[in-house]
């Protein structure tokens, strides 16, 4: 019995080495692209002079332009009417309410929507 447990010990600690661990594996340098060498002290200082730069001209371009900065105000009638048309949880049958009135959705579920799909309600007479 001695015997056995100390042939079983010399395995565990005589086991060969994988060859896992004769190869070292992939590092992050493996994946990603191959790069330009590292700039000098000196080209540092010239690439941020000139994004500073860069960012003066664009700055003094908007206080010069600025109605080209500004943004373009959305027509809400248009918004509304693209958002209509674009709402897939719509079924026929549906109203709906716009600055122009109440409306019925009449159009198919397997066909794009069309300003035509929206038929207006009708007000009751007398109101």
């Amino acid at each position: 019995m001695l015997g056995t447990s100390g042939g079983l010990g010399a395995w565990l600690v005589d086991a060969t080495p994988c060859l896992a661990q004769d190869e070292p594996g992939p590092t992050i340098n493996d994946y990603l692209p191959p790069s330009d060498p590292e700039p000098t002290r000196d080209q540092w200082r010239q690439r941020i002079d000139e994004a500073r730069q860069r960012a003066k001209e664009a700055s003094r371009e908007r206080r010069e332009h600025p109605e080209l900065y500004k943004p373009v105000p959305e027509d809400p009638d248009l918004v509304a009417t693209e958002r209509l048309l674009n709402d897939d949880s719509l079924q026929r049958g549906d109203i709906v309410t716009t600055k122009k009135g109440m409306f019925v959705y009449q159009g198919r579920s397997d066909q794009p929507r069309r300003e035509q799909d929206f038929v207006p309600v009708a007000p009751k007479p007398g109101r």
